[in-house]
């Protein structure tokens, strides 16, 4: 009874506010308004209200909703303990073994892998920026 109370007022200010608006000669903004405000007691009139408020203020559908986020979790969580499982069968048994020197593991490591770049490829680049930059008079 209250949410249809609240819907029928919240369009009947709505409607206010459109024969405002259209009273200002703004017809295409007072009718859009009007469209607005017809929302909520359409719905009252159609029963979605009722049915809504039926939903949001019983506790056994609250307890529902408990029991599925509940079952969600479980399931969540089952999943992530069986992938740590599986994910700790497939790995191998840790060695103890002595660690390798860097130089051991990649010796060329420190040299660049890419061949010496011309001196000259830098100073195109600001040349170019330069000429757009004198263009724009900056």
């Amino acid at each position: 009874m209250l949410a249809e109370t609240i819907c029928s007022a919240v369009s009947a200010a709505g409607l206010g506010i459109a024969a405002l608006t259209a009273y200002r000669r703004r017809f295409l903004a007072a009718a859009r308004i009007t469209a607005y405000a017809l929302v909520p007691i359409g719905l009252v009139l159609t029963g979605v209200v009722e049915w809504l408020a039926g939903i949001v203020f019983n506790p056994a559908v609250w307890m529902g909703f408990g029991l599925l986020a509940l079952a969600w979790l479980i399931l969540v969580t089952t999943r992530a303990v069986e992938r740590r499982r599986l994910g700790d069968a497939e790995k191998p048994a840790k060695r103890t073994k002595a660690r390798p020197s860097p130089e051991t593991v990649a010796p060329a490591a420190s040299k660049p892998s890419l061949g010496a770049t011309p001196a000259a490829a830098p100073a195109d680049d600001f040349s170019d920026i330069e000429a757009i930059l004198k263009k724009h008079g900056i």
